[in-house]
Order: C-alpha cells, then sequence, then structure tokens
C-alpha cells in the first residue's frame, strides 16, 4: 500500500511538470515521513552522504572538458579533418556524423552534448547538401546516443558507483559495443544514401587534407590522453576527467587561441547547468531507494523472480521491456539510480556478469534519449534543427530499430562485452 501511494504521489507530481528530482524527492520524503520511523535529519543526511562518492567527482570534468571543446573551436576541427578526408564519398557527410559523434563521445561522456556539439555544425551542412533535413536531425540524435556508451561515460560512472564496479572495467566494456554500434549506424547510413541518392562534397587536394588532419591533431590526443591515462594506471577516471579540462583549455586557449571571457562563461554556464541536474537527481534517487530498501521490495522481488522460474531470457525479456517503457518518460540518470539497486540482486542470482549487464542498460539509457515524449536528444537536435519534436521522431525512427537489432546480437553474444574487461588484471 505504501509502495502504491510512493509511485502515485511521484507520478502526480511528474505529469504536473514537477522537475524529476524534485519529484523524487518530495514523494520519498513524504512517505518516509508518513508510513516509516525516519525522521528528516536522517534523510537528508542519507541525501548527502550519495554525494560523497570519489568517482562521482568525475562527472562534472568530463561535462566541462565535453563543452571546451564543443564551443572552444576543438570540435569544429575533428569535423572539417573528417570531411577532407570522406566528405566526398556518396554520403560522406552522414560518414562524418557518426565518425564526429563517435570521437566526441570519447571526450565528453554525455550523449546531450555529442548531438548538440556535433549537430550545430553538420545539421545545416547536410541540408545544404542536399540531405533532407528530418534524416539529419534523426541520424544526429540516434548518434549522439554514442556518448555514454563509448568510454569516458556519466552513466558507467553512475552504475559503478550504485554497483559498486571498477569504472575502468566497466569503460572497457563499453569500447567494443560502441564500435559495434557506430559500424551499425554508419552501414545504415551509407545504405539510405544509396537508396536516396545522396551525393558527397567536392573532393579535396592531399594537400588540403593534411592541413585539416594537421590542426586537428590536438583534438584526435583528447580521448588518447584520457583512455590512455586511465588505463595505463597514469590516473583514476576521476583525475583523468580533470587532465581532459586542462588539456581542452590548454589547446583553446594557446593553439586554437579561440578562447575568450564571453565564451568562457557560457562555457561554465552550461557545464554547471548539466552537473547539478545530474547532482540534484542522485540524492533524490537515493531517497527514493532508501524507501525501496526499508521496505524489502528489492529482496522481495528477486525472491519472486526466483521462484517463478522466470530465468535468464525471461529476465532479459522483461528488464530490457521494463527499460524501454521507462525511457519514455523518464532520463537515463533516474531510471539507473531507480532501478538498479532493485535489479542488483536479481542479476547475481541469475549469475549475469554485471559488466555486460552494464553494457545493456547502457543501450537501453541510449534508447531512453531517443524515444519520445522526454528523449532530452530529440529535445536538443529540434532546437538546433529548429524543426518540431514530431519531425525528429520520424528522422529516428529507422535508427531505434537497428539500435534495438544491436541490443539483441548484445544480449545474445556477452563476450562482445566482456573481451576487453578480461584483458585487464
Amino acid at each position: 500500500m505504501e509502495a502504491a501511494l510512493l509511485f502515485s504521489i511521484f507520478i502526480i507530481l511528474f505529469l504536473l511538470h514537477v522537475p524529476i528530482a524534485l519529484s523524487l524527492a518530495i514523494s520519498s520524503v513524504l512517505v518516509l515521513a508518513l508510513t516509516t520511523d525516519f525522521n528528516l535529519y536522517m534523510v537528508a543526511q542519507r541525501m548527502f552522504s550519495a554525494l560523497e562518492s570519489p568517482p562521482l567527482m568525475a562527472i562534472p570534468g568530463f561535462v566541462l572538458a565535453g563543452a571546451i571543446m564543443a564551443h572552444g573551436g576543438i570540435s569544429r576541427y575533428l569535423i572539417a579533418a573528417l570531411r577532407a578526408w570522406v566528405g566526398h564519398l556518396r554520403g560522406g557527410l552522414s560518414v562524418v556524423t557518426i565518425l564526429a559523434c563517435m570521437i566526441f563521445a570519447a571526450i565528453s561522456g554525455s550523449s546531450p552534448a555529442t548531438a548538440a556539439a556535433i549537430g550545430g555544425i553538420l545539421i545545416p551542412a547536410m541540408v545544404e547538401a542536399g540531405y533532407e533535413k528530418r534524416y539529419a536531425m534523426g541520424l544526429v540524435a540516434a548518434s549522439g546516443t554514442l556518448g555514454i556508451l563509448i568510454p569516458p561515460s556519466i552513466t558507467f560512472v553512475l552504475i559503478g558507483v550504485t554497483a559498486n564496479e571498477s569504472i575502468g572495467k566497466l569503460f572497457m566494456a563499453g569500447v567494443l559495443p560502441g564500435i559495434l554500434l557506430g559500424g551499425v549506424l554508419l552501414c545504415t547510413a551509407i545504405i539510405y544514401a544509396r537508396i536516396k541518392n545522396y551525393g558527397g562534397e567536392p573532393k579535396v587536394d592531399w594537400k588540403t587534407r593534411w592541413q585539416c588532419t594537421w590542426k586537428a591533431i590536438p583534438g584526435f590526443l583528447l580521448p588518447v590522453i584520457i583512455l590512455g591515462s586511465i588505463y595505463g594506471g597514469i590516473c583514476t577516471p576521476t583525475e583523468a576527467s580533470i587532465v581532459s579540462v586542462f588539456y581542452a583549455l590548454f589547446v583553446t586557449i594557446f593553439i586554437y587561441r579561440e578562447m575568450t571571457w564571453s565564451r568562457f562563461r557560457s562555457i561554465l554556464r552550461e557545464a554547471i547547468g548539466i552537473t547539478s541536474m545530474i547532482f540534484l537527481i542522485i540524492p533524490a534517487a537515493m531517497t527514493f531507494a532508501m524507501y525501496l530498501t526499508s521496505e524489502q521490495i528489492p529482496a522481495k522481488i528477486a525472491q519472486w523472480i526466483a521462484g517463478s522460474n522466470l530465468g535468464v531470457a525471461g529476465f532479459w525479456v522483461a528488464v530490457n521491456t521494463m527499460f524501454f517503457v521507462m525511457g519514455t518518460f523518464l532520463e537515463a540518470v533516474s531510471i539507473v539510480l531507480i532501478t538498479l539497486p532493485i535489479l542488483i540482486p536479481i542479476i547475481k542470482h541469475l549469475d549475469i556478469n554485471m559488466l555486460h549487464f552494464a553494457v545493456i542498460m547502457v543501450i537501453n539509457m541510449e534508447l531512453a534519449m531517443i524515444t519520445p515524449p522526454v528523449g532530452l536528444n530529440l529535445f536538443v537536435v529540434s532546437g538546433i534543427g529548429r524543426e518540431r519534436l514530431e519531425e525528429v521522431v520520424k528522422g529516428v525512427l529507422p535508427f531505434i530499430t537497428v539500435m534495438i537489432l544491436t541490443l539483441i546480437c548484445l544480449i545474445l553474444f556477452p563476450k562482445i562485452s566482456l573481451y576487453l574487461p578480461s584483458l585487464m588484471r
């Protein structure tokens, strides 16, 4: 009865357009105060303790590095280099879009940031080159989701903290699935370009190619520095995020010389906004989970699944369906923090590898970014393209289909996720 009250209050607040963090916090605190012996001091203590995990400090670092890259010239020079090499191919700009998103994903760790940085440059370029605007927006929205799969990933950091798993191994688990999904999107874009007879840009000479590449080298080095320092044992993910900020600032200020005080203020404003949203949701979701734990709801669900002989296959069908439905009205951070504490005992009971489950969960969170009505990437791309949300949704539907097929492939072949982590000590 109390659990029904909790979810009812949350849904009512959500339908009234109260922000997710406040909806979670208000519903949890009300039910805890009315039905348990928790006092407000204990609730406040738990909320603040949820933010005391050092790995969480990697989030603002990667968010800020991504914002600097997006607005400091780095992303523009990366895109220029990619256009010089593959822009002349049939459907070349769509290939450039996906490759640019994969590179940006290896720096920012954020899907909306990836979609915003790449879409702002390439959506107008694709439309000008004769691509259907609906398709261009859908491609950017779908490719932008790679920001939370290819490491470093903010979502993997949250999963690592919640499940007490190695963030380095989680990052490594996302590498091959990220490349696979990027490859699937590339194949889809190339086939679509041939069907629609999209052409390429004028072919540039070798001198121009090398000039563009030389200019973009500092940007290409950023993901190498981040991931190399983590897997080389030089830095923790948190330290690597701070290194990435200072490196991005150095490149923007001293090499590209495109940083101004007004631009730096807008970068800080954007990074603070994204980080604040995440750090508001974390303690609110932790309070929500605190009530569920106090009522032993995760244990009861685990016992029910164990007694119902649902099996591994049934679990995958149930959990992916749940993620897809939740993804239509919640964003990724909330889904991870609400559901993972409940699912961990079940995952252990069914002997599913946590790294493999994390990859499947993150791909589901990617789908949540592009499923209406609350997909964040849809709103970002709609704003960039200055089109109605429905147009972006129509453009992204084919990519949702191929992403679901890739998800099924990864569920059936867990070694794709687990091979690289198995090589780590």
